[in-house]
């Protein structure tokens, strides 16, 4: 006898087989995009955002910060020892003023001691020329402040007579807000010291 109805057993195994397929669906679904999450997030870790004059938005894929730390300290130290040391009678003043946005007050408090010892007068007086030949510094930074210590060589040519220093020098670093173009790294010297002047001689 036909009956207008499917068995109703057919009925039963066509919805448990939609039923499966929306939950293996569903499933598939929640797992890619947990893993579209995941990955998004990984990248946006590795990379920053900047939003140029037109409104776009630009990914700048950052270096290490560790690494990038280390290349600024090193060249933000040798900036102020080749300002604070590369000196003579025509440049001392502008080379002084670039130093002191490197360094905290330890730094001009050192600057005003030798400019009261008449470092500068003798400068000016003798015609010296005192050239910075090489900074080498070794920073600590595992945690700031970030102390350092660097050894600049330096000669200073007193016309028919060139003496060669190494002067020993330790103090910390921490950071500050970067000023364009004054102090670019954002960095800022502090407990500035003078360790240890010897002259070079050519024994050495």
């Amino acid at each position: 006898m036909k009956t207008p109805y499917k068995n109703i057993y057919s009925i039963l195994k066509l919805n448990r087989f939609i039923v499966l397929s929306v939950i293996i669906g569903a499933v598939l679904t929640c797992i890619v995009s947990i893993v579209m999450v995941i990955k998004l997030h990984k990248e946006s870790v590795n990379n920053a955002f900047v939003v140029n004059t037109n409104g776009s938005v630009i990914p700048l894929k950052m270096v290490s910060q560790r690494e990038n730390l280390n290349v600024e300290t090193l060249a933000h130290l040798e900036l102020f020892h080749t300002y604070f040391y590369n000196i003579d009678a025509s440049n001392y003043e502008k080379n002084l003023e670039k130093a002191l946005w490197l360094g905290n007050s330890s730094v001009d408090a050192l600057y005003r001691q030798k400019k009261a010892d008449g470092v500068y007068n003798r400068l000016l007086q003798y015609s010296l020329v005192q050239k910075v030949l090489s900074v080498k510094s070794k920073v600590d930074l595992q945690n700031e402040p970030y102390e350092f210590e660097t050894k600049t060589i330096f000669e200073i040519n007193r016309g028919t007579i060139t003496d060669t220093y190494e002067l020993t020098t330790t103090g910390k670093i921490i950071h500050v807000d970067r000023n364009f173009p004054k102090n670019t790294h954002g960095l800022l010297i502090t407990n500035f010291f003078e360790n240890s002047l010897k002259k070079i001689t050519d024994e050495n």
